[in-house]
């Protein structure tokens, strides 16, 4: 398949999904254009897309050198301290804040509020970053004090060997997790969107109410 029939089939589904679903919900979709050339990110953005998202720092910024103004930026992987001044002021959303020491570092370095996703680890897995379900409010609540950081949402991974059942659940828990943040009206979280489902998964992530989807091998399946 080309990569428009690829965009094609992946907005399909999302909007077949959202319809059994019977969801009004805002779906934003995000190509995740790691191991691919800036040529290839390309034919996605004449499909339609603007939002692209890279897991590493080098990587973020050799596509957004390469690619057009109107792209808005995800970097979705961990970042470390060392690496932040390179990258936060050449992003829209940061996915992976789970630690204090990196929030600390972007309040330092951005020119401009951050928008950032607190990354959970729902389904326990060691090989996987961020907070417990049991620490995430606590350290949202501590983010208070960087003025440069607004927490937009809660985002999370679905282990990949994990069965549709289990997927749903930990999407649904993540779900639960951002709208008892979301009731503390706090003004640096107003915590209104959840960052889940890949391409392996994303249909059920929208079931649960994900509004931001992280979708990369399904754009560029042959």
């Amino acid at each position: 398949m080309t990569i428009q029939a690829n965009v094609k089939q992946i907005e399909g589904i999302i909007e077949d999904t959202k319809q059994s679903a019977c969801s009004s919900n805002k779906v934003t979709l995000i190509c995740v254009s790691k191991y691919h050339s800036p040529e290839e990110a390309m034919a996605v953005y004449h499909c339609g897309i603007r939002h692209f998202a890279e897991n590493y720092v080098q990587g973020l910024l050799a596509k957004k050198a390469a690619m057009p103004d109107d792209v808005i930026w995800h970097l979705i992987g961990p970042l470390q301290s060392r690496k932040v001044k390179e990258v936060i002021n050449e992003i829209d959303y940061y996915h992976a804040l789970d630690r204090i020491k990196i929030a600390k570092e972007i309040d330092k370095r951005a020119a401009k509020e951050i928008k950032c996703f607190v990354e959970v680890n729902i389904s326990g897995e060691t090989s996987k970053h961020g907070l417990t379900k049991e620490e995430t409010l606590p350290f949202i609540k501590q983010l208070a004090e960087f003025k440069k950081i607004k927490v937009v949402g809660l985002m999370t991974m679905a282990p990949s060997a994990a069965s549709d059942s289990e997927v749903q659940e930990i999407f649904r828990q993540l779900a639960s997790l951002r709208d008892q943040v979301a009731d503390q009206q706090w003004m640096h979280a107003p915590c209104t969107e959840l960052s889940m489902g890949m391409s392996q998964d994303y249909p059920l992530a929208i079931k649960e109410r994900a509004s931001f989807i992280r979708v990369g091998a399904a754009f560029f399946k042959d």
